[in-house]
């Protein structure tokens, strides 16, 4: 038998036996690494370890503690909480059970709901399973045999997801002592090697996520390949449960959700003035990037959608009515209307390029199952804007982009950013070459930038790639924030144009860009990430005045009152309360600045300084301490 050349990640090559394994070639180099190895890489391909080699191959063993081992561990989990639910509850039909960030979940349709109790019966079942140390195989049959295999099982959901495969592919499913499940793989090599886990939570979950289908029931998980791991990852959710932007909005009393208009928030009074002092911000740059606001309907005639290309698209998404003999839209983004505004003028190169902001409410109708919060909503605002330009124009446009990027995100304390640059989706508008020209141009100007970007096939917005901005926040979540979209479709689609140097008529590219993003998503997200302590320039209530005794009342209201004249965001707290009541009262409310005053301050005309987070700052005048306090807010200090 001849023997194959097996090439390494530092590039140093061994010779093995053809039919060598990846767990026989990871005992080769050491028990260490064949203890620690859950999959392989052979030629680029993630494998199980039991996957034999017959050829030369660049090869390379995944372990637990890397990124791609950890999410096979979170999917073997998976398919461990699936057996163990199946064991326990033996009419419940398995659906989907895939691994997500730093978790898992599976779904299960089963009459009623699972309880606590029940998590609790299906962990320890899942822990006996682990201790029985069950080998896992993976199974290779035809797309009729498998079909044949899960329809005996009675396994409907299984049934469903094989008959859309095509009928040539080769299914692969996994089996453990006697649980199969259909999957693409890898597992690890048996159920032993599962050890540190924990299940979370459950919820509802409609079948594909369509409310019209089927209510599943929904598990939670998660796996690590120690216990410290565990441990470190079950106390980061207690601090993320703390920062639950729902949980601080009601505790902060800054926004609610009514029946009566579902996944619509109400800001209130507190919550108004986050919102619109983000709003407020992002004008301020607009006036140094040389950026116009508009006002469009909201309404539009269904004609609109059908030209941007939105009807077919994005239908399903959009609040839908009918008026006389018409139909119309509610606008669930802004660009169509913007086209219209561009074309009611005649431009030239001179005049381009055009940056037209908007902040118009938006309104898409999202399903009930992906609903979440401030971060997924039905009614909505962003800072949006659309940039007309030149071909030429489009390096210098971008690149001033970046810039307005990192300005935002370091005045939110966002350090950590990434890129991602997403390319044409299978459903897709326009001309191929547009697409080209337009990938090649976003990929031009990044690969000039300082900024390391990755690429994401086939996701970008149905008419041109874009670049998207993720930020991860104090709990080292990611998040998608700012995008900046290439079009070459819509002015092709709306014919808009421009005299271009030689006189002749041109079409204009239109990027299409937001920073905050949609701004309730951002509220929600930036909540999180300060856990409610706003920035003074942010606060709700920037100062409360706190008076010791009755004594200095009218001292208080004064100070309140010139406060307030001064523009400081200013509350009085004259309850007959305790000091130490009354500031305490004011940490809850994660209020930044307390004035405590007393007979000598009022005398003095002073006031004794307290700062969240900071305590005591002692006795300072008044004009001194709104001197700096001004001077903070003006320069949005985080």
């Amino acid at each position: 038998m001849s023997d194959i050349l097996i090439t390494f990640p530092d590039q140093s090559s061994r010779s093995f036996a053809t039919g060598v394994s990846s767990m026989e070639i990871a005992e080769s180099i050491g028990p260490g690494l064949a203890k620690a190895a859950v999959a392989a890489r052979i030629d680029g391909l993630l494998t199980d370890l039991t996957q034999s080699i017959d050829k030369n191959a660049d090869f390379e063993i995944i372990t637990e503690d890397s990124d791609a081992g950890h999410e096979v561990l979170l999917h073997s989990t998976a398919h461990l909480m699936a057996h163990a639910v199946k064991l326990l509850f033996p009419d419940a039909k398995v659906t989907i059970g895939p691994a997500i960030e730093n978790r898992f979940y599976y779904d299960f349709d089963i009459p009623g709901t699972f309880s606590d109790n029940d998590l609790e019966k299906i962990e320890a079942k899942m822990h006996e399973l682990s201790e029985n140390d069950f080998e896992v195989n993976r199974i290779e049959m035809s797309r009729n045999d498998a079909l044949k295999m899960f329809k005996e099982m009675g396994e409907d959901y299984k049934v469903e997801i094989i008959e859309q495969i095509n009928e040539h592919d080769t299914i692969s499913a996994y089996s453990q002592d006697d649980f199969i499940d259909l999957c693409r793989g890898p597992h690890v090599k048996s159920t032993g090697k599962i050890k540190h886990f924990k299940l979370l939570s459950t919820s509802g979950a409609y079948w594909r996520g369509d409310e019209n289908n089927t209510m599943l029931q929904r598990i939670y998980g998660t796996v690590f390949s120690t216990k410290k791991g565990l441990d470190t990852y079950l106390h980061y959710l207690e601090e993320a449960k703390k920062r639950d932007h729902r949980k601080l909005g009601k505790e902060l009393d800054l926004f609610f959700f009514h029946h009566l208009s579902p996944a619509s928030p109400f800001f209130t009074d507190k919550g108004a003035v986050v919102y619109n002092n983000l709003i407020d911000y992002m004008r301020s740059l607009y006036n140094e990037h040389g950026y116009n606001e508009v006002i469009t309907p909201q309404i539009f005639d269904m004609e609109l959608w059908k030209q941007s290309g939105h009807y077919d698209m994005f239908i399903d998404n959009m609040f839908r009515m009918e008026m006389g003999d018409r139909e119309f839209g509610l606008k669930p983004m802004n660009c169509p209307g913007h086209t219209l505004i561009y074309s009611h003028g005649h431009h030239s190169y001179r005049d381009l390029p055009i940056r037209m902001a908007d902040f118009g409410r938006l309104h898409r109708f999202e399903k009930a199952g992906v609903l979440s919060g401030l971060t997924r909503v039905r009614s909505m605002a962003q800072d949006d804007a659309h940039i007309f330009c030149t071909p030429e124009q489009i390096g210098d446009e971008i690149t001033d982009l970046f810039e307005m990027v990192q300005k935002v995100y370091k005045t939110f304390s966002f350090e950590d950013l990434s890129i991602t640059l997403s390319t044409r989706p299978i459903k897709a508008l326009g001309d191929i070459k547009l697409w080209d020209k337009a990938e090649s141009s976003l990929k031009a100007v990044l690969d000039k930038s300082s900024f390391y970007f990755t690429i994401d096939k086939g996701k970008g917005a149905f008419y041109g790639p874009k670049i998207d901005f993720h930020v991860k926040d104090a709990l080292q979540r990611s998040h998608q924030l700012a995008t900046i979209q290439l079009d070459f479709v819509l002015p092709e689609r709306f014919k808009l144009k421009y005299i271009a140097e030689d006189g002749n008529e041109a079409r204009p590219v239109m990027i299409h860009r937001a920073i905050l993003g949609s701004l309730e998503r951002f509220f929600g997200v930036y909540l999180e990430h300060c856990g409610g302590d706003f920035p003074l320039w942010l606060a709700p209530v920037q100062i409360v005045v706190l008076p010791i005794s009755e004594k200095v009342q009218t001292y208080a209201e004064k100070l309140t009152k010139n406060l307030k004249a001064s523009g400081f965001r200013t509350q009085l707290d004259d309850k007959a309360d305790k000091i130490g009541a009354k500031i305490r009262k004011a940490e809850l409310s994660k209020i930044n600045i307390m004035l405590i005053v007393g007979e000598k301050e009022a005398e003095a005309e002073t006031v004794s300084v307290r700062r969240r987070h900071k305590g005591d700052l002692g006795v300072m005048d008044v004009s001194e301490l709104t001197g700096l306090l001004s001077e903070e807010i003006k320069q949005r200090s985080s």
